[in-house]
């Protein structure tokens, strides 16, 4: 009897350590550096704009700066300076992404309007420290962590908030902080509704049902992550004082439009939402570059940033 316990104790522990493996865990040895983009249809006609805005974003000089996180992490970012006193956006990449791919779009934006910007390395990704991606549960502290760097290096500028995927997940969660008053608008691109549904959506698409596979999932990250899988963006935003622009693509097959759409539900007064029907997971603003840029030109002239 004691022997099949521990074989049941050892096989749910060995079930949890691999799903921790596969959702959570970066290896420091194995960071991959190179912009892999996603081999999709959709995203076939993006690849070569995605890839000039990459080759753009790396010939600009920038700053390499490092912070301690709230729990002793060491987070990295790329500062570009555009003007002193300019104001500044900071950016946060998606799920095992590189900020450069994600943001090098945004990044070319950010300078036509006149900005500094911070592109973030988050947690467990490229040179930041730790091994475990926590879908935006603790890096929303590092966001908040990132917001008191600014301030202190820069003084009292205006400062935008944007995030693709698990970037935006991670600054609609940290909306829900007590934010400075420099945090003028937060805009978060194609985000999911809570770390656990995305997830659970990951594992229905393995063929696991999420009742099966999530009960190991939340073990793993416990056990193997020290990571508390609880809350979301959903929820967050129900409690933002910060203006909120969400944009998701309506052919998003990773991040369903359906989420955006439920967060904007749960807090219509602080969010406006807009969708871009013919894009794909991430890619509005290369689909329709000229609305998306008038949307955030909408943000600057209402709001300084």
């Amino acid at each position: 009897m004691i022997t099949a316990i521990l074989i049941l104790v050892f096989a749910v522990l060995l079930i949890s350590y691999f799903t921790y493996l596969k959702a959570f865990y970066s290896s420091p040895k194995h960071r991959g550096t190179a912009h892999v983009l996603p081999d999709s249809p959709e995203y076939e006609k993006a690849k070569p704009v995605i890839k000039k805005y990459i080759a753009e974003m790396e010939k600009v000089p920038f700053e390499q700066v490092y912070i301690t996180s709230f729990d002793g992490t060491r987070l990295a970012a790329r500062y570009y300076h555009l003007s002193d006193s300019a104001p500044l956006q900071i950016q946060f990449h998606g799920y095992r992404s590189t900020a450069v791919r994600d943001f090098s779009g945004g990044f070319v934006l950010a300078r036509k309007m006149g900005r500094n910007t911070l592109v973030v390395d988050q947690r467990a990704i490229g040179k930041s420290g730790g091994t475990t991606i926590c879908f935006g549960i603790k890096e929303k502290y590092d966001c908040l962590e990132w917001i008191k760097y600014a301030l202190n290096r820069f003084g009292d500028i205006p400062i935008m908030l944007t995030g693709v995927s698990m970037g935006a997940a991670t600054v609609l969660m940290a909306s829900e902080l007590d934010l400075p008053k420099n945090v003028k608008c937060i805009v978060a691109d194609c985000p999911y509704t809570s770390p656990e549904e995305i997830i659970a959506k990951e594992c229905k698409k393995m063929g696991i049902p999420p009742k099966i596979g999530m009960p190991f999932v939340k073990l793993g990250a416990r056990i193997f992550g020290n990571l508390k899988i609880s809350g979301g963006p959903i929820e967050a935003v129900k409690n933002t004082k910060v203006p909120i622009l969400l944009v998701h693509g309506g052919k998003d097959d990773f991040v369903p439009c359906e989420m955006g759409r439920r967060i904007y539900e749960a807090n219509p007064e602080m969010i406006t939402f807009e969708v871009f029907p013919e894009a794909a997971h991430g890619i509005s603003f290369i689909v329709d570059t000229e609305r998306y840029e008038k949307l955030y030109y909408s943000l600057q002239e209402k709001y300084g940033t």
